[in-house]
């Protein structure tokens, strides 16, 4: 059990490792949008049915986060990163073979599963992100994780495309026209075999990962000794109900997750509504990943050096709202640009939401932070929502129904809700 390094040369090695993990499940995390459209193709699915894939990956942090806390107290942060990474493999694995096999139950177990993976990861590494340094920038670290995240996401629709769509079109053309039903089949028993090698191949990164980071000198960090120096008011109120702010936070992060993947995930069928090709709806994913990119850089350079993070939250969410409402005015790729600039407006509410409410918790920080990483189900249930909305009122008006409040939401959390931990010192467990 150690702490913290504080020499800032250790403590730049430790970002950069971190930096690596943040690009490795960015990629992973970011497939989902183009796996939409693929899956839509390879097993001949609705819009609904095409979103259980974000629906089965995302549900996986509500179901596993609080146990991944519990492994978390036992491993500490470093090995549950490399057992997180080690899961995620075999979800990789259970991917390809099922989805080869056109089995779309299996292909969501292991959409599931590598989620599950993810959950443990992410549990270990945002907290671990925050620890590193000072509370007051742990927005810009993140923001550094951020820009290896959302940089592997810019380029994983663009690999995907490369392996698995490449002629996509061509290909829905001859499925459409097979004259047998065979030969129907044949086609896309071929076309959904192209992720087989792609998906062992990144199998193997993750576990040679996952090894790695084992056998690494990172520093195996644990939130409860760590947070326990400056802890009072956590032994003061050991219930994790006493904080009022990281309950308000779990609200935000839902809420936040979903407009994210919405903005992200469901730009694809969002531009098919207008009748898109798929050739370029393939890729829109890209292009709001593109834009918080941007938004990380921005960020980072800002906070906390001319805005605050709850500050920057709050002109995010309020950004949020312009763009959600200049998307419903507008149509075609006019209307899919503003989605994608909803990636700039985004990119910092994560830096900003997660060490706002896991602040102050002291021994409740993994348990704390366990409960943030649940709400990452609002990736699950917001596009899926939207994929049943659009199938009875216009889908712009369905998009604007779902954003515009949660950005309100957020707005309201950047304004006055982080600031409710200054009444937790006066709650007592029951």
């Amino acid at each position: 059990m150690s702490n913290a390094p504080t020499t800032s040369a250790d403590r730049g090695t430790q970002i950069l490792t971190i930096g690596v993990l943040f690009f490795i499940f960015g990629f992973v995390t970011w497939l989902n949008g183009p796996l939409i459209t693929f899956v839509k193709l390879a097993f001949n699915l609705d819009d609904v049915n095409a979103f259980l894939v974000p629906m089965a990956f995302y549900l996986s942090y509500f179901f596993l986060a609080l146990p991944a806390s519990a492994i978390l107290r036992r491993t500490g942060m470093k090995q549950g990163m490399a057992i997180g990474l080690l899961v995620m493999a075999i979800g990789s694995v259970l991917f390809g073979q099922f989805t080869t096999m056109r089995e779309y139950s299996g292909t969501l177990a292991g959409l599931f599963v590598t989620g599950a993976g993810l959950s443990l990861l992410q549990t270990a590494s945002n907290p671990y992100v925050c620890i590193l340094g000072p509370h007051e920038s742990a927005a810009r670290r993140i923001a550094v994780m951020g820009i290896c995240h959302k940089f592997a996401g810019v380029l994983a629709p663009f690999v995907f495309a490369a392996l698995v769509l490449k002629g996509v079109d061509m290909f829905d053309a001859d499925v459409a026209s097979a004259p047998t039903h065979e030969a129907r089949e044949a086609l896309l028993d071929a076309f959904a075999a192209r992720v087989h090698w792609p998906y062992m191949l990144m199998a193997l990164l993750l576990a040679l990962l996952g090894l790695w980071i084992a056998r690494s000198n990172l520093p195996d960090i644990r939130a409860e000794p760590i947070a326990a120096d400056n802890a009072t008011l956590a032994e003061e109120t050991p219930s994790i109900f006493a904080f009022p702010h990281l309950w308000l936070g779990v609200v935000c992060l839902f809420l936040y997750v979903g407009v994210e993947v919405m903005a992200g995930d469901a730009i694809g069928l969002y531009g098919a509504g207008f009748g898109l090709p798929v050739s370029a709806t393939r890729l829109f994913t890209s292009y709001t990943l593109a834009a918080m990119l941007v938004g990380y850089v921005v960020g980072l350079l800002a906070i906390p050096r001319l805005v605050s993070q709850q500050s920057y939250l709050a002109l995010s969410a309020a950004l949020g709202i312009v763009l959600a409402v200049g998307a419903y005015l507008s149509t075609g790729y006019a209307s899919v640009a503003f989605i994608a600039s909803l990636g700039f407006a985004n990119a910092m509410m994560w830096p900003a939401i997660f060490p706002l409410a896991i602040r102050d918790l002291g021994r409740q920080t993994e348990i704390g932070s366990a409960l943030l990483i649940m709400a990452i189900c609002g990736g699950a249930l917001m596009p899926y929502a939207f994929g049943i909305l659009k199938q009875h009122i216009d889908f712009q008006l369905a998009y604007l129904l779902l954003a515009v409040p949660s950005y309100l939401y957020i707005l309201f959390y950047g304004v006055a809700g982080w600031k409710t931990q200054s009444n937790a010192r006066f709650v007592r467990p029951v």
